[in-house]
């Protein structure tokens, strides 16, 4: 299964992978001007910049092989996909108990208090294939996207 890796020596902690998070998860796709501006509510990035310098990486899902979030998840909101490996959150089903907040090991996954009520975390851009679009748009290529070695 391919993975989003950090290169930590190479992260310089702009969030730009955040920005480019939040507009791909946006009604306004490409175009991070609109997504800013007239998205209401804004998407949550599913990404995070955790940051204390020197150093700062990006952070998200890890798409564990044995996913606590998916294993307490009360509404089977949380699923493996077995064909990618890729752990989604389906929000239809998703009520916001906030279980796979506690239960995820990395913080990866985030409560989305605005209108939805609903857990959040990085979907590898899954609706749009390809590469996720943090990795396809960070400037100093701290992010890669391929196999685990």
């Amino acid at each position: 299964m391919k993975r989003v890796y950090v290169r930590e020596e190479y992260c310089a902690g702009c969030g730009l992978c955040q920005v480019h998070c939040i507009t791909a998860h946006s009604e306004y796709k490409g175009d991070i001007i609109k997504a800013y501006k007239k998205s209401f509510p804004r998407p949550l990035a599913r990404v995070i910049v955790e940051e204390k310098r020197p150093l700062s990486f990006s952070l998200q899902c890890r798409h564990c092989e044995e996913a606590e979030c998916v294993k307490a998840c009360i509404t089977g909101a949380m699923q493996k996909d077995p064909a990618t490996g890729i752990v989604i959150n389906d929000t239809a089903r998703c009520i916001g108990c906030w279980t796979c907040v506690l239960v995820c090991p990395y913080g990866a996954v985030r409560r989305d208090e605005t209108l939805h009520k609903v857990a959040v975390k990085c979907d590898m851009c899954a609706e749009a294939g390809g590469v996720p679009s943090c990795v396809e748009n960070c400037p100093n290529g701290a992010l890669e996207y391929r196999e685990e070695r």
